[in-house]
C-alpha cells in the first residue's frame, strides 16, 4: 500500500538554523564496500574523532538497522534495495537535523547509492568507498559469513552469489588492505576539513 492524501509539512526551523545552533554542517558520510572491508570499524573511528572534536554525529550500522527498522527485510535484491531506500530516507532526516551522519552498509547497487545522493543537496552526500580485495575480506571473515556463503548456507551473498557494483566517482576511496585504520581516519578527517565541513582543531 502506498500512502495517499498526504502533504509534506515544513516547519519554521530549517537546516541552516539548526546548523547555526550546532555550529556544524549536516552531511551524510556513506561508507560502502564488501563485508569485512572495514566500513563499520572506520565509521566508528570517525564518529569517535568527531565527538572528541565537539561535533554531533551518529553511525547507522547495517546490522543494527536490521534489528529494528528493517527487521522485516531479507537479502533478496528487492529487499536490499528497500533496505537502502529506507536508510537513505532516514539519513536525509538526520542530515536535515544538522547531524553528521555516518552509514555503514554494503549497499551493493550503484543505482541505489546514486538515488540517495539525489535525495540531498549537492555536497551533503559524501560517498566513501572502503575498497578491499575480496580475498582479504574473506581472510578476515570476522562474522564467518564468507565461510557460510561458500557452504551455500547464505543465499545472495555479496561477492559470492550476488554482485557488488563499486563506486565510479566516490568522493573518498580508502584502500584498507594497505592503509591502517589510523591512516584511513586521517584521510577522512582531512577531507572534511578541506571541504569546510568541520574546522581544523
Amino acid at each position: 500500500m502506498k500512502s495517499s492524501h498526504i502533504t509534506w509539512q515544513t516547519g519554521e526551523i530549517d537546516i541552516h538554523k539548526r546548523e547555526k545552533l550546532l555550529q556544524q554542517k549536516g552531511v551524510c558520510l556513506w561508507f560502502t564496500g564488501l563485508s569485512g572491508s572495514g566500513k563499520t570499524t572506520i565509521a566508528r573511528a570517525v564518529e569517535k574523532s568527531l565527538f572528541e572534536r565537539g561535533y554531533h554525529s551518529y553511525v547507522l550500522d547495517g546490522d543494527n538497522i536490521r534489528y529494528g527498522l528493517n527487521g522485516d527485510l531479507g537479502f533478496s535484491a528487492e529487499d536490499r534495495r528497500e533496505n537502502i531506500r529506507r536508510i537513505g530516507e532516514v539519513s536525509k532526516l538526520f542530515v536535515d537535523a544538522g547531524i553528521i551522519t555516518l552509514t555503514a552498509f554494503i549497499s551493493p547497487f550503484r543505482a541505489d547509492r546514486d538515488a540517495i545522493r539525489h535525495l540531498m543537496e549537492s555536497g551533503r552526500f559524501i560517498e566513501i568507498y572502503v575498497k578491499c580485495p575480496m580475498a582479504v575480506c574473506e581472510k578476515r571473515d570476522v562474522k564467518g559469513l564468507y565461510a557460510k556463503a561458500r557452504r551455500n548456507e547464505i543465499e545472495e551473498f555479496t561477492g559470492i552469489s550476488s554482485p557488488y557494483e563499486a563506486p565510479e566517482n566516490a568522493e573518498i576511496v580508502i584502500n584498507t588492505d594497505s592503509l591502517s585504520a589510523e591512516a584511513s581516519l586521517t584521510r577522512i578527517i582531512d577531507y572534511l576539513i578541506k571541504n569546510h565541513i568541520i574546522e581544523e582543531k
